[in-house]
């Protein structure tokens, strides 16, 4: 689905971001430039972000 009509990003390219490193919305705005035209996109994107950092399980690197 797309995100952001603007620059024409979809929610499968901000997890494909996220799973790169990605963990907030500077980085993700950095990279895609989601939510830096109009704006309207910023909150679901932001959603999307912290549901990806939910769903990646924490690892003890010990």
């Amino acid at each position: 689905m797309y995100v952001c009509i603007c620059r024409q990003i979809t929610d499968h390219q901000i997890r494909d971001v996220c799973r790169d490193g990605v963990t907030s919305m500077t980085d993700l705005r950095s990279r895609l430039g989601v939510a830096s035209d109009c704006g309207k996109c910023g909150k679901l994107a932001k959603n999307i972000v912290k549901e990806f950092a939910k769903s990646t399980p924490y690892t003890n690197a010990g």
